[in-house]
């Protein structure tokens, strides 16, 4: 669990664009957490501590934000990286999901030989605001016969309550709500 102390220090590093990418969109933009140096580290460190003992096969990113800090939870957790891409950016053959997003619709693929049947895999995206991306992610990791171990986020957007899209029986933790 996150402390006060550790929120507040993150929330600093977390700002709001109003009307991007959309009208009514209120943005959350957390590249002023990651151009700082101490913020940055313990992001990193709170993202790994509740899944360090989860026997790990594999991390989830979704595209694009969650590769900024995927690969690095994968990386201390001893696990490989999964990158979850919007339709034509994976070179070979892929699975493909749609889901609907709080201003439209979109799709997500994954590499067909990605995972393996049993592989225990943790889905994470820098936030979740509907849920339908990571839903989206969670229905291509099980397709492939993944088990999803937790779901990890930098934010969580409660008021769009994505949350409730997953599947409660599995872990998710997000550092901040916003």
């Amino acid at each position: 669990m996150i402390d006060k102390a550790d929120t507040n220090f993150l929330l600093n590093y977390i700002r709001t664009i109003p009307d991007f990418p959309e009208p009514g969109i209120q943005f959350k933009d957390f590249t002023p957490l990651l151009g700082n140096k101490e913020a940055l580290n313990k992001t990193s460190s709170l993202l790994v501590m509740p899944f360090k003992d989860e026997e790990v096969d594999y991390v989830a990113g979704l595209e694009s934000r969650g590769f900024l800090l995927g690969p690095k939870l994968a990386q201390d957790l001893n696990a490989g990286f999964i990158p979850i891409r919007k339709p034509g950016k994976l070179p070979a053959d892929t699975y493909s999901q749609k889901y609907e997003l709080e201003y439209g619709s979109d799709s997500l693929e994954i590499h067909a030989d990605a995972l393996k049947k049993g592989d225990r895999v943790i889905i994470h995206d820098d936030l979740i605001a509907t849920g339908g991306t990571v839903s989206a992610a969670s229905k291509l990791v099980e397709k492939l016969g993944g088990i999803i171990v937790g779901f990890s986020f930098i934010m969580e957007i409660e008021f769009l309550n994505g949350t409730t899209s997953l599947d409660s029986s599995i872990p998710c933790r997000s550092l901040l709500k916003v």
